[in-house]
């Protein structure tokens, strides 16, 4: 008797312990998955890559800690970036997929997924992480990131040269994550135009071509003394309102475009191009550099009318502005624009 209550004993130690090592198994293993998805330290990412079976495809590059590019011409949003690298750097995971919805995960993470490649500085030699040599860019993780749960609190996603999908989230995040992973330019684009304040402007020069008479400079030589002069004169005017002035130099902290085109036909944008411009706007800041900003009618494509009923023949609340960055088309709001295309007449006092 006594011999079989050992036996029992023993078979019930051999069982726990095989409980306790397939959990700390399952543990290690959804450690060991979760290290494959989630980035501990963000500051040593130089490069993403997000592409989607779409055939869109984004490159974010850091040239700075506050200055990625996109596409190597066009400069990323820093919030946008930030956002996710802080995603990237939180990302838990909660599950595999169960068995019974592999099939579809799998089918969907092959037609719908984007996929996410990320590249880090490494080093070739790093002692107790104290001494680094020989610096090298390194792919340090590979991922495809699908669509969201079915409850939207994770998104399902997959380690590259991997078989098992996992449900991914965000502790403390209630949503899906997905969205943050988009190949879409248009998501990752910094719509910023101008965005300088008024101690960093040196001058502004505003041309209304379809209004000669309207055109001026405004110079700001130093903090204190500012020279208002129309287009083609060498003769200052004395006589205008200062606090206007500091309005207009105060609008230029953030002026953006709403939208850029995906696509443009050469013989839409030519036609655009071959109006006479509304306005040319010219801003040089402290350091010498320059950019002009050409403005142009768009037509009425939302079909407003006046108050009789007629169609007007421009659309009363967008425009179109020329980039100096290839010669680039986007459509800005004249809400945005009407504070920094004043005419000259608007400085001077009654």
């Amino acid at each position: 008797m006594r011999k079989h209550r050992i036996l029992i004993i023993i078979a019930i130690a051999l069982a726990a312990a095989a409980v306790i090592l397939i959990l700390t198994n399952r543990r290690n293993t959804l450690k060991s998955e979760r290290s494959e998805f989630a980035i501990n330290d963000t500051s040593s990412v130089t490069k993403i890559y997000m592409a989607d079976m779409e055939g869109n495809e984004v490159l974010l590059q850091k040239q700075s800690p506050s200055h990625w590019t996109l596409n190597n011409n066009l400069t990323a949003r820093q919030e946008g970036v930030e956002m996710l690298l802080s995603t990237m750097s939180k990302l838990a995971v909660k599950a595999p997929v169960p068995r019974a919805s592999y099939n579809t995960v799998i089918k969907r993470l092959a037609s719908t997924s984007v996929k996410v490649e990320i590249y880090q500085q490494k080093y070739r030699v790093n002692l107790f992480n104290s001494i680094k040599l020989f610096p090298h860019e390194k792919l340090t993780r590979t991922y495809y990131v699908g669509s969201a749960t079915p409850d939207n609190q994770g998104s399902f996603m997959l380690k590259a040269g991997s078989d098992t999908p996992f449900v991914v989230y965000l502790p403390g995040f209630k949503g899906y994550i997905s969205a943050r992973f988009t190949a879409y330019v248009s998501d990752w684009r910094d719509h910023t135009i101008f965005a300088r304040r008024p101690a960093e402007i040196s001058m502004i020069k505003l041309e209304f071509p379809q209004e000669p008479d309207q055109s001026y400079s405004l110079e700001k030589p130093n903090a204190t003394e500012v020279i208002l002069k129309p287009a083609g004169s060498d003769t200052p005017i004395s006589n205008f309102d200062t606090t206007r002035v500091i309005e207009f130099f105060n609008a230029f902290r953030n002026i953006r475009f709403e939208v850029a085109f995906e696509e443009i036909a050469n013989a839409h944008k030519d036609s655009i191009l071959a109006q006479v411009p509304l306005h040319r706007i010219t801003l040089t800041d402290t350091t010498g550099n320059s950019r002009t900003i050409t403005t142009y009618r768009r037509a009425n494509l939302a079909l407003q009318e006046d108050f009789d009923g007629n169609l007007l023949p421009y659309d009363l609340d967008r425009l179109y502005a020329l980039l100096p960055e290839g010669n680039e088309l986007v459509i800005v709001q004249y809400f945005v624009f009407d504070p920094i295309t004043r005419p000259l007449d608007w400085f001077k006092r009654e």
